[in-house]
């Protein structure tokens, strides 16, 4: 019995990674920090509203609240938008990869754009 040398599924010594592959990664990681996020922010309030002493504004204008916050928006913009192109995918369109390629990039560099905006927008609260 002879053996084929080539291995039976690529692996990731061998396998070229794509912008598409990395973003689906990131979607789904985003959407369990999403998930994680909401049910903290929503005790947070549920505390806040029974008058415990949570203070908002001690916490977010600290570094790490800031952090936090930028993080967040972050995370909510990328999920949104790329959720936003995996429903054009739905619709039949955009599976070329060099439009798949475009539109991936354009879903990174757009969910850092609204990640500045919303900061800005928020800062001039």
């Amino acid at each position: 019995m002879e053996f084929d040398k080539n291995p039976l599924t690529p692996h990731l010594q061998i396998y070229k990674w794509q912008i598409s592959s990395l973003l689906s990664i990131a979607h789904r990681i985003t959407g369990v920090i999403n998930a994680i996020a909401i049910s903290l922010i929503c005790i947070w309030f549920l505390l806040t509203i029974n008058n415990e002493k949570i203070l908002f504004e001690n916490i977010l204008n600290s570094f790490f609240g800031k952090f936090i916050s930028i993080s967040l928006s972050w995370t909510f913009s990328f999920h949104i938008l790329n959720e936003i192109r995996h429903l054009i995918w739905d619709v039949g369109y955009g599976f070329d990869p060099k439009i798949s390629k475009i539109t991936g990039y354009m879903t990174l560099i757009t969910s850092f754009l609204l990640t500045i905006l919303i900061y800005f927008f928020g800062v001039n609260l």
